[in-house]
């Protein structure tokens, strides 16, 4: 390691104590980069980010149930393991037992909820409740509670759903969204409790990535995929005219045998397989920001952009394995060091990541901004990413990432191993 390198690792150790860091980017009228540099692809473009099982859970107090779903997932993992394949989590998520309960149910559900959490997390194992809100209501009483929730467990995941069957979009669920990522800016550490909480629209049951995950049916199972470096091979590999027709060829060889083990391991299990989420989720070491950068040729956020998205939506949306999720391109800017990068240099901002929504994504996702952004603002936000999903017929989420002490411009910094430094964004 150069003595340049060896400083700036030293650098980052005393900076990573905590989560927020103090520098600015205003630098001569420019923006300064962050000390990491840009991610590429591993050796090995693929690995697992997630095997999901879904549990028929209505009291979480039933703790057999997770039980049985956990002994599932150590098995599954062990068999993804011996195929050579790295798993990186395993997941459970259950009905959305909460969405219609009362101030009193969701307290008296808070002790058995923080139980369910010990037990899962000593088995290194995340839970998402899914929405414990799907009617368009104010509840003034749903963000302290929801707050509390996450503050009290280190891997329970929950959402608000911010579109209704009639109407569409739900202002007043994004509203009570709004204030929940508020409550959990001012009420965990650096906010970092908006990393499990999530305004969902639009997304049906079996999305096995969180926050926005949740089941109904009988027990399942489903997979995530980590597979922005399969995009970045696709793009290097010619002609990007033909780079859709290339990310798909790949996309079919390695999800084939992830198909192939999940479906027998559901079948000896007695679970339903609900299939794969195939979007191309990104890695300190796997950036999809890389990806779409391959294709264009250009920084990300340039002209050319949206079509590099619409691009790896149409290999996705066309592939030969059961999709399941999302099944599109994400873009989580806090968890991509190219994303990261590019937005500290100012090259694209939220209304930017909204349009790129329109023709692939999931959203929003971890998109910092600062922690003093009106509930009103940031609920007009979220309000307009269930627009999108609800006119496009399309699962989209909002997880706005709040980061306290910190203005539009200054950098965020986190001790994380999923998150990478980034200036926080602008709400404009």
């Amino acid at each position: 390691m150069s003595a340049e390198s060896d400083d700036r690792e030293r650098s980052r150790r005393d900076f990573f104590r905590t989560i927020a860091g103090t520098a600015t980017l205003s630098l001569g009228g420019r923006l300064a980069p962050l000390r990491a540099a840009p991610a590429r692809s591993a050796a090995n473009p693929l690995r697992v980010r997630t095997i999901t099982a879904g549990v028929p859970l209505r009291d979480p107090r039933d703790l057999a149930r997770v039980e049985a779903a956990l002994g599932v997932l150590e098995r599954a993992r062990q068999r993804f393991m011996e195929e050579g394949y790295e798993v990186q989590t395993l997941r459970i998520t259950t009905p959305a037992f909460l969405a219609h309960a009362d101030a009193r149910t969701r307290d008296a559900a808070l002790a058995p909820l923080q139980a369910l959490d010990a037990l899962t997390t000593a088995r290194g194992v995340r839970v998402s409740i899914g929405p414990v809100l799907t009617a368009d209501r104010l509840d003034t009483e749903l963000a302290p509670w929801v707050a509390e929730l996450i503050r009290t467990t280190r891997n329970l995941n929950a959402t608000v759903s911010v579109t209704s069957p009639d109407r569409g979009e739900a202002p007043a669920a994004a509203t009570v969204a709004a204030r929940v990522m508020a409550d959990l800016a001012r009420t965990t550490s650096g906010g970092i409790g908006n990393f499990r909480f999530a305004a969902i629209a639009n997304v049906r049951p079996g999305t096995p990535f969180f926050p926005a995950g949740y089941h109904d049916g009988p027990e399942a199972l489903a997979v995530g995929m980590e597979a922005a470096g399969l995009v970045e091979a696709a793009a290097r590999d010619g002609d990007a005219a033909r780079v859709t027709e290339r990310l798909r060829e790949r996309m079919n060889a390695a999800f084939a045998p992830v198909e192939r083990i999940t479906s027998a391991v559901a079948r000896r299990e007695g679970r339903v397989y609900l299939g794969i989420d195939p979007s191309p989720a990104p890695g300190k070491d796997r950036s999809i920001g890389a990806g779409i950068e391959a294709i264009t040729g250009v920084p990300f956020g340039s002209a050319s952009t949206l079509g590099a998205c619409a691009a790896i939506t149409r290999a996705l949306k066309s592939l030969d394995a059961r999709t399941c999720g999302y099944a599109g391109l994400m873009l989580p800017v806090l968890e991509d060091p190219v994303l990261a990068q590019r937005a500290t240099e100012g090259r694209f901002g939220v209304q930017d990541l909204l349009l790129y929504s329109s023709v692939c994504g999931t959203g929003l996702d971890v998109v910092p901004l600062p922690a003093d952004t009106p509930v009103d603002v940031a609920a007009r936000l979220i309000t307009d990413v269930a627009i999108l999903a609800s006119r496009l017929d399309k699962p989209l989420s909002a997880r706005l990432f709040l980061i306290p002490g910190r203005q539009a411009g200054e950098v965020a910094r986190f001790d994380d191993p999923y998150l990478t430094d980034c200036a926080v964004m602008p709400l404009r």
